[in-house]
């Protein structure tokens, strides 16, 4: 018998900034998938882990005075800290200071210039050091980097360039055949329309040590080091053991990547055709979701608007912070996070819904049967459309979650709760008990 086996990965983390309610939320997302394949049966791997290279780390050790290494050990900790208090079951956690991440991004780079698919150039472009990526005039937005809403710095150097652009058709057509490889849909058309735009240029991959030495030294050329997502990326791979590690046999066909909006281009553009370039099938599924807002701006420890997650998990508790963060968002799309909204939905769902069904159903088992569960009866019409709602709630529920619909598959299976709060309000059981 063939083992069905599902590979989730969460971006890994970017150690510039102590964790969010923004890594919780794509933490316990993918947590909660990787859940639901075990409970369906299928063998699953979940990785996430930290970003630990590039412009930003340093400025960050700097600020903190400490070395880069040490900075990112101490940050990098916080994170593999935080997630068994928030019941995150990865099987593995990846740094990119690993030595053995480490060597393999080497191999890779390696692999690529080996086929001629890295040459080396002179470019000119607007440097966003918060995105640490060049932009082109079309991207800026008044001249300011879209994300940060900054002025990049035009900076003008040789470095070693990836023949992107050679890869350009394969993606569009291979995007174009498979309408789930980027979901949601909204994304999948972004992706593609700057595909047919023809303003896909080749990647910068590399950064002089004059410059930046914090990072993957180049294996043919020690006097640079590589692009952060050029080393970031390869983690989905390094972590399975590339190129001919058992893990990497077993779970890369079913590779789904779980990421934020703000890194689309990346995971969208950069990787797939990377994975060509090394000779290797695409990921099964980029899952794509929106930001968490406050007071309708994202999240950012520089407009100082971040929400901590362990101070709502504490108060409210774990099980209901998990809930909400999964039932509150629409799969793709922004949300708004208030304490308002979190109490709202924590007594609307789990306190009235689901706490007055369990809370009626136990006492009147305790009040009426000893605490024991009596024979069922013949059931009727009323029972039979209750077991038939069941039956809806529960496949609803199964093919949107698998979806990463969970909002959606929640609301599903709120349709049973619902259903069930107004049988018990319909048959009065209180009233059959007093007739005997």
């Amino acid at each position: 018998m063939t083992v069905e086996r599902f590979y989730i990965t969460t971006p890994i983390y970017y150690v510039n900034a102590r964790p969010h309610l923004g890594h919780a939320h794509t933490t316990i997302l993918a947590d909660a998938m990787a859940r639901f394949n075990r409970l369906m049966g299928r063998e699953v791997h979940f990785l996430t882990g930290t970003d630990e290279h590039g412009d930003k780390i340093v400025k960050a050790a700097q600020a903190a005075g400490k070395s880069p290494q040490e900075y990112c050990d101490e940050i990098s900790g916080i994170f593999k800290t935080l997630w068994p208090e928030l019941d995150i079951s990865n099987n593995q956690f990846i740094r990119t200071t690993d030595p053995e991440h480490k060597r393999l991004v080497q191999k890779a780079l390696q692999q690529v210039y080996d086929s001629g698919d890295i040459y080396f150039g002179e470019y000119g472009g607007h440097y966003c050091f918060g995105c640490e990526r060049f932009y082109t005039e079309k991207e800026l937005v008044d001249g300011l980097c879209p994300d940060h809403k900054t002025k990049p710095e035009y900076i003008a150097e040789k470095n070693y360039f990836f023949r992107m652009k050679k890869y350009q058709a394969w993606l569009l057509e291979h995007i174009k055949a498979n309408p789930e490889f980027i979901r949601p849909e909204q994304y999948r058309a972004e992706v593609v329309a700057l595909l047919e735009s023809g303003e896909l240029e080749d990647l910068c991959i590399s950064r002089p040590k004059s410059r930046l030495d914090w990072g993957v030294e180049l294996p043919f050329d020690t006097d640079y080091v590589a692009y952060v997502w050029f080393d970031a990326l390869l983690n989905y791979l390094t972590a399975l053991g590339w190129p001919d590690g058992q893990k990497m046999r077993d779970f890369w066909p079913g590779a789904n990547h779980l990421i934020a909006k703000d890194i689309l281009k990346p995971h969208a553009v950069f990787w797939p055709t990377m994975l060509k370039a090394m000779g290797l099938e695409p990921f099964q599924h980029l899952n794509v979701h929106g930001y968490w807002l406050v007071k309708d701006t994202k999240m950012s420890k520089s407009l100082g608007n971040v929400v901590e997650p362990l101070s709502l998990k504490d108060k409210y508790g774990l099980s209901g912070f998990r809930y909400f963060l999964l039932r509150e968002v629409t799969f793709g799309y922004d949300s708004s996070f208030s304490e308002e909204s979190f109490c709202g939905r924590f007594n609307s769902d789990l306190a009235n819904d689901l706490g007055n069904l369990f809370s009626r159903s136990l006492a009147m088992t305790h009040k009426y049967f000893g605490g024991s569960i009596p024979q069922a009866g013949l059931g009727g019409p009323d029972e039979e459309e209750l077991q038939l709602m069941a039956r809806e709630a529960c496949l609803n529920y199964q093919r949107l979650f698998g979806r990463f619909q969970t909002a959606k598959a929640l609301d599903a299976l709120w349709e049973l709760v619902r259903g069930l709060n107004k049988y018990i309000d319909t048959q009065a059981p209180w009233s059959l008990h007093k007739e005997n």
